[in-house]
């Protein structure tokens, strides 16, 4: 008999590790899901707005199942752990943002001077050892500590995007490549992708 997984064993298994990111989007997806009092986005009934392209995004894919390829993922390039889920059907959104600080509060004594060898490219084997151990425990800090402590949580109004639409393929006459017709351009009266533009 097959044991089902846990919905953060999915959110590893999706992403490929354990990582403090992948909960931090994890706990954003779980409360966004629970406030909203929905579960998993089969199509596009449930929105997420990204503000950062880190680990959590995978967390928000797999557990809330909001995908750029279904058109209810949305990336806003503000170098913010800051995740908003919205339903089309209503005028309010839930924003989830991660607490100022709150990684170096909750980790363990030593990780911080080992990430820094780590991602140095100065640590030994040994020290990169320990630091996944510490890097483990921080993450399962986050995801135990009580939500108020690691997220603000508010609810936002959301103009939430249209729903995907399909556009018509047109050849790039340059590089002979398929580019979606709203970003081709016009180059030498022919027709160019972006690249080739």
């Amino acid at each position: 008999m097959c044991n089902e997984l846990t919905p953060w064993e999915k959110a590893v298994d999706f992403h490929g590790h354990v990582c403090p990111g992948l909960a931090m989007g994890y706990r954003a997806s779980m409360e966004a899901l629970k406030q909203l009092e929905l579960s998993r986005s089969r199509d596009e009934e449930i929105v997420a707005l990204v503000e950062t392209d880190a680990c959590g995004v995978d967390a928000v894919q797999s557990i809330a199942g909001c995908t750029f390829g279904k058109g209810n993922l949305f990336f806003r390039d503000l170098g913010k752990q800051v995740f908003t889920f919205g339903v089309r059907e209503r005028d309010k959104a839930v924003r989830l943002a991660v607490k100022y600080g709150v990684m170096e509060n909750l980790a363990p004594e030593g990780w911080k001077e080992l990430r820094e060898k780590v991602f140095g490219g100065e640590a030994t084997d040994q020290e990169r050892e320990q630091f996944q151990q510490l890097h483990q425990q921080l993450t399962q800090s986050f995801l135990e500590a009580p939500l108020e402590e690691v997220m603000e949580l508010s609810w936002v109004p959301l103009e939430l995007p249209s729903k995907a639409r399909i556009y018509q393929t047109v050849q790039c006459d340059f590089c002979g490549e398929g580019v979606m017709e709203p970003r081709a351009r016009l180059k030498e009266g022919c027709t160019a992708c972006l690249d080739c533009a």
